[in-house]
């Protein structure tokens, strides 16, 4: 069966809902101070990568920016838009990799890792050096080399989080599905 990029089913929306809980509580809980100001290895991002690998670019997109926006509401009280904007793109383009995945099939190898992070790191890389920093810069009036040292940080932590939580989520995934062809009738 084809996947579509842009298809957004029941199981899509339902797992949008569980992947935004989830990225909210991560973003809040469980990250790793980098020593930069407001900037933290995020292990949301590894479950961003794993919803968007999984259910495509829509759902990925959606639960990084409501994650993303429901952690800065509830610990600051305000939403900081430039990084949501940045983290809804992340995901979104990670997500471009969804039709290429097989994971649900049961194939998630060698070469399935590769692309797959081949696209969060192009992902991360153009949502953290380029969106956030501009952002910043348009929105907030940042100091310039402070939010392009605070995105390149960004961009190589939430890549490693993306990498490794998101790759390890996948195969332990994949190693749950029947893989296609795999049941034979009994005669």
């Amino acid at each position: 069966m084809e996947k579509k990029l842009f298809e957004f089913k029941t199981k899509t929306l339902v797992a949008t809902g569980l992947g935004a809980a989830l990225f909210t509580l991560l973003f809040m809980y469980v990250k790793v101070p980098t020593g930069i100001p407001e900037t933290d290895i995020q292990t949301a991002y590894g479950i961003g990568a794993f919803f968007a690998a999984l259910f495509g670019p829509i759902a990925g997109g959606l639960i990084a920016f409501i994650g993303h926006a429901l952690s800065d509401s509830i610990q600051y009280g305000s939403v900081w838009w430039s990084w949501v904007i940045a983290s809804g793109i992340s995901c979104f383009i990670m997500g471009l990799v969804y039709p290429k995945m097989k994971v649900d099939e049961g194939e998630f190898g060698k070469k399935d890792i590769i692309t797959f992070n081949i696209y969060q790191i192009i992902a991360n890389a153009f949502a953290w050096i380029v969106v956030a920093p501009v952002l910043d810069i348009v929105i907030y009036a940042e100091p310039v080399s402070l939010v392009f040292t605070q995105g390149i940080v960004a961009a190589i932590s939430n890549a490693v989080s993306a990498g490794v939580i998101g790759s390890i989520l996948l195969v332990l995934y994949s190693k749950t599905r029947s893989k296609k062809g795999s049941l034979t009738k009994e005669s």
